[in-house]
């Protein structure tokens, strides 16, 4: 029988099981920044039925059981970051020069008729620096941090890491906002009818983005943090 009821945190149920991140990402349910409340809290919030939403959990639940996989969850440290590492900063180093041209071009075209564009560049313009600033601090300084203090956890160690996951956890906080209102003012990533190819593309990429920085966030905010919080 499942352990996870209306009362279990968002973020323990992602944690726990990684394929509900797209249920709440669909449903708009914060699961990273905003993920430690109960399940039934956050459904409510969204006006949603908290008991409809854990069935679609139990069923999420249920298709695993039949899948011999290893989460990233339950990974050592090192592991773990060298996951976050591979998977989300050196993805995104890739990924956001890629999509700069292509949400100027929208903007450029399409932005008379379509001023929330504008925004969306905007968004996109600050995203782009503060995830690849944020990434550089973490993988030059914080996660070596991290490692040394979670091997010999020193008083001075300690007293030098909180700042930085503190700082972190109000960086993730800020992006988490910048998706959120991109999500708004892009009708949930939906393009307009008779969108151009180009128009579509930036839509279904930035949607993109929002999951893969969601999953990102909440394995550092949730599971890596969490087990230094426990060691600070």
């Amino acid at each position: 029988m499942s352990s996870l009821t209306i009362n279990t945190r968002v973020s323990d149920i992602v944690t726990a099981l990684p394929q509900s991140a797209d249920l709440f990402r669909s449903l708009r349910i914060d699961y990273c920044c905003g993920g430690k409340i109960p399940l039934k809290e956050a459904a409510e919030q969204r006006n949603l039925n908290p008991s409809e939403v854990l069935n679609s959990i139990h069923s999420i639940e249920e298709k695993r059981e039949n899948r011999l996989s290893i989460e990233p969850s339950s990974f050592g440290e090192k592991t773990l970051i060298a996951y976050i590492q591979e998977k989300y900063h050196e993805g995104l180093r890739d990924e956001l020069p890629m999509l700069a041209p292509y949400i100027t071009k929208v903007a450029r075209v399409h932005g008379e008729n379509h001023p929330h564009l504008l925004r969306v560049q905007e968004i996109f313009k600050m995203l782009r620096t503060e995830l690849i600033d944020h990434t550089d601090d973490e993988d030059q300084n914080v996660f070596p941090l991290i490692l040394q203090f979670l091997d010999n956890p020193t008083p001075e160690l300690k007293e030098q890491l909180k700042p930085h996951v503190s700082e972190l956890e109000a960086e993730h906080d800020n992006a988490g906002r910048l998706l959120h209102e991109l999500r708004e003012i892009t009708d949930d990533f939906t393009p307009p009818e008779g969108a151009c190819g180009t128009y579509r593309l930036v839509y279904a990429w930035l949607e993109q983005l929002e999951k893969e920085t969601f999953e990102h966030v909440h394995l550092e905010n949730n599971v890596l943090f969490e087990r230094v919080a426990k060691a600070l």
